[in-house]
């Protein structure tokens, strides 16, 4: 069994490689034996002329793709929020920001998938992982922003959860247009990562998860490995929701 979670011989590309999970998923492939391609800024993933010409650097280089992980995406961060409480009200949200989000998360993620999955589906084999989100199955729980003064901190936006849940939907398309190439598409969905949040917030979260804490960066390691393996041979179109049972409740 333990050789079917092997990934000796595959090559790899991951997408927003230097992001807080992008680094772990690429120390999680090449554990497992892969050659991976690790992209960041260097490659966007908005532009047909730069996946083209990533497309044909892993071309001449390696010859082949078996798996692609797409997990460059823009997120409001609570750690991080893009801009101040009265400006993240869903009536005052900026339509240049969700675009741009948009624009990277779902069309990245199109783009990616369109370009460089096109190389599985020729050579009849390969696996497409696209990192979704738990905010792609449920609505985020804004109460999670109110500090321990009872104040509202942040608004999580909506397009978050309207990108994640539109790469999930593109995950089943891919995976029903693409299953007699031999190309396995799934979506794995991390809950909330524990990242400098203020201990208020990890608080709340960990309160609403039955393993009562937030995700570790390195939690999400073996479910990859898993979905880009031969382990998980006869998986396609499923959502792997990760996530400590924050959405059984």
């Amino acid at each position: 069994m333990d050789t079917r979670f092997r990934l000796d011989g595959k090559v790899a590309v991951v997408t927003g490689a230097n992001g807080l999970l992008g680094r772990h998923h690429v120390t999680a492939l090449e554990a497992a034996g892969a050659t991976v391609i690790a992209v960041d800024i260097d490659v966007d993933v908005t532009s047909e002329s730069s996946l083209e010409e990533l497309r044909s650097s892993i071309l001449s280089t390696y010859g082949r793709l078996d798996i692609i992980v797409n997990n460059a995406a823009v997120n409001d961060m609570v750690e991080n929020p893009v801009s101040i409480l009265e400006a993240s009200r869903f009536e005052n949200s900026s339509v240049e920001l969700f675009r741009r989000v948009l624009d990277v998360n779902v069309t990245g993620v199109y783009l990616c998938c369109r370009i460089l999955g096109s190389i599985l589906a020729e050579q009849g084999s390969g696996s497409i992982i696209n990192i979704g989100s738990t905010y792609g199955t449920v609505a985020p729980n804004q109460s999670l922003y109110i500090n321990e003064q009872g104040e509202q901190t942040f608004f999580k936006s909506a397009v978050y959860p309207v990108s994640k849940g539109a790469v999930r939907m593109l995950t089943r398309f891919l995976a029903s247009y693409w299953g007699h190439r031999g190309v396995r598409v799934n979506t794995l969905s991390p809950g909330g990562v524990a990242n400098n949040q203020p201990d208020w917030f990890y608080e709340q979260y960990a309160k609403s998860t039955p393993l009562r804490r937030m995700a570790e960066a390195n939690d999400y390691e073996g479910a990859l490995v898993f979905l880009a393996s031969d382990a998980s041979a006869y998986l396609t179109g499923h959502d792997l929701v990760v996530d400590g049972g924050y959405t059984i409740w």
